[in-house]
């Protein structure tokens, strides 16, 4: 089962910058083939069908703790897109035309059916499929099938973050290239304990050097890049016995924390009044606001 806090992993940036296709970039990196809905699923449906739990119990932590961190980043990405979104109109009068500015932005999904947040697609428009998500059965294949996806999924996030310079974008693609550094490290540990092969000799793909990055550097100077939460007050501390030695890149000593990180306020989202959103009137809120006082029986 799952724990939910009314957080998010870091504290996104509130800028007024409406950039509504940096929003539909950052969609790859949520409903793309290679996005944080992927890895999230696929991951989820492993832990769900793992064989032998209890005799490969560090393999089953692993997946384990780090599906919940994924879903945490489907949610980081989501709010990512709608900080990009803010602002991209304003209210006016029907006859006036409020959506007019963004008849022509490249995914106006965003405006028609979202009232100017995050979907479930890819930077086309593609729904998120279930076609995406594999799951063999076989312990070995199934993480060399992990460690490919988020070398896949890191590329991207490159490719984005060079995309836009949007500040809410790039903190959070910045965040996520550290995050998926250590989840390609951990998938390759767990391959090599599994095989003996060291797959990050294989090919040079991709590199996990973030130096180039501004908003990735400053997470690595805090060391984010060597700690694997288990994402539970109890369970999965198994992955001790994978997530153990030092990190490939600068020689840190890798550690595992019992728990989750620290996270942030979800940020207030706006009525966006030309949207119909959240369709509810002044006088509405007061209606709303007496009844409840009733139902708790509370007096002014």
């Amino acid at each position: 089962m799952f724990k939910r806090l009314d957080e998010i992993l870091i504290e996104i940036p509130n800028v007024e910058k409406p950039d509504p296709n940096a929003a539909a970039a950052i969609q790859e990196l949520l409903g793309g083939k290679f996005g944080e809905m992927s890895t999230l699923n696929n991951y989820l449906y492993q832990s769900f069908n793992f064989r032998s739990k209890e005799k490969l119990k560090p393999f089953y932590d692993l997946v384990m703790s780090i599906t919940a961190e994924e879903l945490g980043h489907v949610e980081l990405v989501s709010h990512g897109i709608n900080h990009c979104l803010r602002g991209s109109t304003e209210y006016k009068e029907p006859d006036q035309t409020p959506l007019g500015s963004v008849k022509d932005a490249r995914l106006s999904y965003h405006f028609l059916a979202g009232a100017q947040g995050a979907m479930p697609f890819d930077s086309m428009g593609n729904p998120w499929t279930g076609a995406n998500v594999f799951n063999s059965g076989n312990l070995v294949e199934d993480l060399l099938h992990n460690f490919f996806l988020e070398c896949g999924a890191r590329t991207h996030k490159m490719k984005v973050y060079e995309m836009t310079d949007h500040p809410a974008a790039r903190e959070v693609v910045g965040f996520l290239l550290v995050r998926g550094g250590v989840h390609v490290v951990a998938y390759a540990k767990a391959i090599e304990i599994a095989t003996g092969v060291n797959v990050t000799k294989l090919i040079p793909i991709p590199s996990l050097d973030n130096k180039a990055f501004n908003e990735a550097r400053k997470y690595e100077e805090k060391g984010v890049h060597t700690k694997l939460y288990t994402y539970s007050d109890k369970d999965f501390n198994a992955i001790d016995q994978i997530w153990k030695g030092t990190h490939p890149e600068d020689g840190q000593p890798l550690e595992v924390i019992q728990g989750i990180p620290q996270g942030f306020p979800i940020p207030e989202a706006p009525a966006v009044e030309e949207e119909f959103a959240p369709g509810i009137s002044h006088e509405d809120f007061k209606e709303i606001a007496r009844r409840l006082k009733m139902a708790g029986n509370i007096v002014d």
